[in-house]
């Protein structure tokens, strides 16, 4: 009996923008990354079902060029309001000399060039951490295909002599990253030692935001202007700290699909686990939950039970110290 297909398993969200977390591309993991960690082969089926898919793949920046230019720590904007002028009370206006001439206006500035709007159904593809396969066979899997992607690079544990709190597994190297750009992948920064930012003291924040950006920008030469956030744990403080430190766009998880009015610094991601089938990438590029899973469209706010897992490790951190939370 053949199986139903996305459509007949859910129904599908109008404008949802799937972009897709993955990790580690390798037969034999290590046991902290496996359940993140897809086989080469099933990499490659899912390729194969986003490029029958029929949408069209962009990267990261692309998408954040197109979301509105909200506030890093708010979800929406506020209105815009302008100030009335004072009334003027009767004996002013009786006593108040004549108004000067009116003096030439200024010109106005020059419009800002348009936008070009996103291509029809978009799809995102994004790599986090930085493991061994990446500047290899899963950046050439990608370019066979024409995909372009946004590799998200924990400096510290790329960069010999340097450590992180990720545990053991094969990277790739720092000097490294510029052939995945010429694979046709944008590299963005995952900070330096993969905290849980949203434990973090303002300046240790600032530090691992600002280090990670400067040590990738002295490797590529140009500018690092999109951060991943790691574990996909933010807050407010967070976001306000990755505008402050130079980045135009962030993403998180949240197990969720896109949209274009997704938050720039909080975007949403849908993250691959080595569970998932082709078929369920398949339901992603409809627009539609993997089997067993919702389809939750971002923007939507942080659940009560995010809220009260952030104030567990704000406190647990004040105890422990940094620590990885895979």
């Amino acid at each position: 009996m053949r199986a139903p297909d996305a459509s007949a398993r859910a129904l599908r969200t109008p404008g949802a923008i799937p972009v897709l977390l993955y990790h580690a591309v390798m037969d034999d993991p290590p046991s902290w990354i496996a359940e993140f960690t897809v086989t080469p082969r099933d990499f490659a089926a899912h390729l194969d079902a986003i490029v029958a898919g029929g949408r069209t793949p962009i990267t990261v920046s692309t998408l954040a060029d197109h979301l509105p230019a909200a506030s890093p720590g708010h979800r929406t904007h506020r209105p815009t309001t302008f100030p009335s002028a004072p009334e003027a009370s009767p004996s002013a206006s009786l006593s108040a000399s004549p108004p000067p001439p009116p003096s030439t206006p200024a010109p106005p500035p020059a419009p800002a060039p348009p936008v070009a709007p996103l291509p029809p159904r978009p799809v995102v593809l994004t790599f986090d951490d930085g493991f061994a396969d990446l500047p290899g066979p899963t950046a050439e899997a990608l370019a066979a295909r024409a995909l372009p992607a946004t590799a998200y690079l924990t400096t510290g544990a790329i960069t010999p002599g340097r450590t992180s709190l990720l545990p053991p597994a094969p990277m790739m190297r720092l000097a490294q990253a510029p052939a995945l750009e010429s694979y046709g992948m944008e590299v963005g920064a995952h900070t330096v030692t993969h905290p849980p930012l949203d434990t973090l003291r303002p300046a240790a924040l600032l530090g691992e935001l600002r280090a990670s950006k400067q040590a990738l920008e002295d490797t590529l030469g140009h500018e690092v202007a999109h951060l991943a956030y790691p574990h996909g744990y933010n807050s407010r403080a967070v976001r306000r700290a990755a505008a402050s430190a130079g980045y135009s766009s962030a993403v998180a998880v949240r197990h969720a699909l896109s949209s274009a009015h997704d938050e720039p610094y909080r975007i949403a991601r849908l993250i691959v686990r080595r569970r998932h089938t082709v078929a369920d990438v398949e339901a992603w590029m409809a627009g539609a939950p993997a089997r067993g899973e919702r389809a939750r469209v971002a923007p939507f706010p942080d659940s009560p039970a995010t809220l009260g897992w952030r104030l567990y490790r704000s406190a647990r951190a004040r105890v422990r110290g940094p620590e990885f939370a895979g």
